[in-house]
């Protein structure tokens, strides 16, 4: 299971900047709006540093890195939901993501141009929401439509729908994004199978050129965040993409002499990691330490099933020890022998951090 991740935001806010540099891509972005109808995508591992560890104390082959997919989605503009700028196209990537990074320009640079004029990140915010909160009316109205025109069965469940539907339409009407609306567990499997985009998680990517000269801009998106309970994290696209391009060495000698821990990529992959409330547990042996995600919650036969449906499905038990009992005695024969290896059955929940072998029958 990996997570899939949309960036999105107006023409010229550093998308494709950040985007190239998270890819270790080249290209620059082109300083127009519209450059591509179908969205660029690029696979980024995971920066783990458990994984390195791991593999110090088990010698093994190959280190493999779980993964977090990026989708560059062509800038939108005001009245993207009805079709401008080919905003429909847009717009239809955007459904088919998990989450939603909302890049947001707090930089002023008079060489690039701003689409709507001048600097105004809460303003462009408003019209990335709007225009979001406009499509996922326009699907809300129709699947109301359909279901009004069946409620004469009595099916209970078309009954319940729409009573889901009208109150997601009042709560869109009002400019609020169905993430941001009080619905249950219940409810939300009634619109669930409409991907409705306002519903997803988002994190704002504060993308900043100086963050000293920057800093007034990327407050007030940090209080925004903060008031609709969303995550932020702040960026400069154009040092960031800098530093991909770097050799390891080189890299690693910026960051000593800078006193940097990470880089801003590092910070931005792992929170679009965690959006959705992703964790890590681990294989290891001699072919390969293999970092793999599921969600936070999930128990240990499904966590098998990751790896291979017949995982699951035969699943007997687990061997289970955790990152940091291996790392505080060093080996795994003292993992055992401390006793800190468990045998755990169906009903386990994994934690983040368990290093796991499963027994399944074939």
């Amino acid at each position: 299971m990996g997570l899939n991740c949309g960036i999105v935001g107006l023409p010229n806010v550093g998308k494709s900047t950040i985007f190239n540099a998270l890819t270790s891509a080249k290209a620059a972005s082109a300083n127009y709006p519209f450059c591509t109808i179908d969205p660029n995508v690029g696979v980024v591992a995971v920066p783990d540093s458990r994984l390195d560890k791991i593999a110090e104390i088990i010698a093994t082959e190959k280190i493999v890195p779980t993964t977090v997919e990026f989708v560059d989605i062509a800038g939108l503009v005001k009245g993207a939901s009805q079709g401008e700028g080919l905003g429909n196209q847009f717009l239809g990537h955007i459904k088919n993501v998990n989450a939603i990074l909302h890049v947001v320009r707090c930089f002023d640079k008079s060489d690039i141009i701003h689409v709507e004029g001048g600097i105004h990140p809460i303003r462009d915010i408003e019209i990335i929401n709007t225009e979001l909160i406009l499509a996922d009316m326009d699907t809300v109205e129709k699947r109301l439509a359909r279901n009004e025109k069946l409620v004469k069965t009595g099916d209970k469940n078309i009954i319940a729908a729409i009573g889901v539907l009208k109150k997601v339409r009042d709560g869109l009407n009002s400019g609020k994004p169905v993430r941001l609306l009080s619905l249950t567990d219940e409810e939300r499997k009634f619109i669930d199978d409409l991907h409705l985009m306002t519903a997803k998680p988002v994190l704002y990517v504060i993308n900043v050129f100086d963050l000293e000269k920057d800093k007034q801009y990327a407050e007030t998106v940090t209080n925004h965040a903060k008031q609709e309970n969303s995550r932020c994290v702040v960026i400069s696209g154009d040092i960031e993409s800098e530093i991909a391009q770097m050799e390891p060495s080189e890299r690693k000698n910026y960051y000593k002499e800078m006193g940097i821990e990470e880089s801003g990529l590092e910070k931005l992959i792992r929170e679009t990691y965690s959006l959705l409330g992703l964790i890590t547990y681990f294989t290891a042996g001699p072919k390969e330490v293999k970092a793999w995600t599921i969600k936070e919650g999930t128990k240990a036969p499904q966590a098998a099933g990751v790896i291979h449906s017949d995982f699951e499905r035969g699943f007997i038990c687990a061997e289970t020890y955790n990152y940091n009992d291996l790392i505080t005695v060093g080996s795994e024969h003292k993992v055992k022998e401390k006793g800190l290896l468990r045998l755990e059955g169906k009903e386990y929940v994994v934690k983040d951090g368990d290093i796991m072998h499963f027994r399944f029958n074939v």
